[in-house]
C-alpha cells in the first residue's frame, strides 16, 4: 500500500501560498485581466463613491491606501504582496464602481496639459498613424 507523503505543517506566522493563490483567484472572479489599460505607474486615487458593503479584504486596503495619499498600481501591488495582475484587475473593478480614479496630474497654473505632454502625446500619435493627417 503507498503512502502520500504528508506535508509538513507551516511554522507559525508563515503564508500558505496556495491559499494566497487561491484566495486572489476568488476575489478576481477568476479573472486575470482588467477591463481598464492601466499600467505599472497609473497613479490612483479615491473614487466619489463609497465602498461597497462586502467588498473583499484586499479591495477595501486598496482603497484605505488611495485614500491616504495617491499611489501607483505598482505601489499597491508591493505594500500588500501581492501579485500585479491581481492588483490590477482589482483596481478595474473599483475604477468600475467608482470607488477609485485615475486623477489628472496636478498642474501649478491649474490649466490643461503642459505643453511637454502634448508633445509626447502628438509624438506618440504619429508613430502609431504615420500617414494620418489633421482634419
Amino acid at each position: 500500500m503507498s503512502h502520500r507523503p504528508r506535508h509538513a505543517s507551516l511554522p507559525a506566522g508563515a503564508v500558505d501560498e496556495r491559499a494566497s493563490i487561491v484566495r486572489l483567484y476568488a476575489v478576481t472572479d477568476g479573472r486575470t485581466r482588467p477591463r481598464h489599460l492601466l499600467g505599472l505607474h497609473t497613479v490612483l486615487g479615491p473614487g466619489r463613491r463609497k465602498p461597497r458593503p462586502g467588498l473583499a479584504e484586499e479591495s477595501a486596503q486598496i482603497i484605505e491606501l488611495c485614500r491616504q495619499r495617491r499611489r501607483p498600481l505598482a505601489e499597491l501591488a508591493g505594500t500588500l504582496g501581492l501579485h500585479v495582475a491581481a492588483v490590477t484587475v482589482l483596481v478595474s473593478d473599483l475604477i468600475d464602481a467608482d470607488s477609485l480614479a485615475v486623477p489628472a496630474p496636478d498642474r501649478a497654473d491649474g490649466e490643461g496639459p503642459d505643453l511637454q505632454t502634448l508633445q509626447a502625446l502628438s509624438a506618440g500619435l504619429r508613430r502609431k498613424w504615420p500617414n494620418a493627417k489633421a482634419g
